[in-house]
């Protein structure tokens, strides 16, 4: 699974009741799943990326070149919190770190501590192990977590105290979709230009053929074939950030697909137009929440705005199957405020330790950076550099 495989299990013990165990091999790694899902559930979290489901794709997808250097935080036998973290190597502005940092890439659209109701104990042994590692980071580097998590504060004030430096890096702004009600309700709610739309487009949709909603919760190969074509016909393709484009990525969706369907949370959407799939989403459903990891739709229909014809659906569809949310994930471009009613902030938390390297790359991160997107210059770069991307 990676070539960096390390011994089975280490274990510290940093002072009080709880103490810390390191998984750093594979197969200890897979063993855990029945006590971290365990833990999961106790945290009531509301989303399956801390699942152990989840984490156990991602690395035998992705965790190729990295060290696996997972946490658990336990009171006896029992644990109270699960830190997914890895290892590896890497460059910070030019300068070279040793990074430890949550298991994340493009890939992961939520994350955090794995913690019960001892969270801020859970943090203090967390940090009582990881603070005098020199030798294993001089970066940590937690993604992808929601703004309000008490991660944030603790591990900020815990890591402040003893001199090192913070800082925190705005993430994506993903849309969700508040579910209640009626659709008549829901739909009655937008914005009458947005209404007005989706009518308007149906109805042309309608004259090529029958627009209807498609649902497969299995992984069937063609489903996810066609899933995956569609998803990079257009721009995603051409931009390189489609799932075909790596190999590795395509595992990972069709794992997860596996694993999702065996526990009943899989739901490919598809928007049928005369039969033809041309609107792809890729969801999950748990915890009565939907959702949605990759979207897509055939270029050859982009004047019907397929995908916003899709989401309606899909939505409907939520509502009326009694679920309480439709999260979009991702960042939130306009097109998907048009159906969303709020914005989930995530973040980045930075600790670096004090030394004179990090010193300048935390302030060319945290000082320099945020000024320079302030500026007119900042904008016009961006713009060229990724259209605006």
């Amino acid at each position: 699974m990676n070539a960096m495989a390390m011994p089975a299990l280490a274990a510290r013990t940093p002072g009080g009741a709880l103490r810390v165990e390191t998984v750093s091999d594979a197969r200890s790694f897979l063993e855990m799943e029945p006590e971290w899902n365990r833990l999961v559930d106790t945290s009531a979290c509301p989303h399956p990326f801390l699942r152990h489901e989840w984490a156990r794709c991602w690395w035998e997808s992705f965790g190729s070149g990295r060290q696996l250097h997972v946490l658990t935080v336990k009171d006896g036998d029992e644990p109270v919190a699960i830190a997914p973290l890895m290892a590896s190597h890497g460059r910070l502005y030019g300068m070279s770190v040793r990074r430890l940092e949550l298991m994340h890439n493009d890939h992961s659209p939520r994350l955090d501590l794995i913690a019960g109701s001892r969270h801020e104990e859970a943090c203090r042994a967390l940090w009582s192990e990881l603070a005098p590692r020199r030798e294993l980071w001089n970066v940590l580097q937690l993604p992808a977590l929601p703004v309000g998590s008490p991660t944030i504060e603790l591990l900020s004030e815990l890591a402040r105290a003893d001199g090192f430096l913070l800082g925190v890096w705005p993430g994506e702004r993903a849309p969700y979709v508040s579910l209640g009600g009626s659709w008549d309700r829901y739909f009655g709610a937008l914005k009458p230009k947005h209404r007005s739309n989706v009518r308007n487009r149906t109805r042309r949709l309608e004259q090529l053929g029958r627009v209807e909603l498609d649902v497969v919760c299995t992984p069937d190969p063609e489903a996810l074939d066609d899933g995956f074509r569609i998803e990079a016909a257009a721009w995603k393709g051409r931009a390189g950030t489609a799932i075909l484009c790596r190999r590795d990525t395509e595992e990972f969706y069709r794992r997860v697909a596996i694993r999702a369907a065996e526990r009943g949370w899989l739901r490919l959407h598809f928007l049928r137009v005369g039969g033809r799939r041309v609107a792809f989403e890729y969801g999950l459903q748990y915890a009565r929440r939907l959702y949605i990891l990759k979207l897509g739709y055939d270029p050859e229909y982009a004047r019907y705005a397929p995908q916003h014809l899709l989401s309606g659906l899909v939505i409907r569809d939520a509502i009326e199957r009694g679920l309480s949310e439709y999260d979009f994930l991702g960042d939130g471009d306009t097109w998907k405020q048009d159906w969303a009613d709020g914005l989930r902030q995530h973040c980045w938390l930075y600790i670096l330790r004090p030394e004179l390297h990090l010193r300048l790359a935390h302030g060319l991160k945290f000082r320099l950076l945020p000024e320079l997107r302030r500026t007119r210059v900042y904008a016009g770069l961006r713009q060229l550099l990724f259209g605006g991307r």
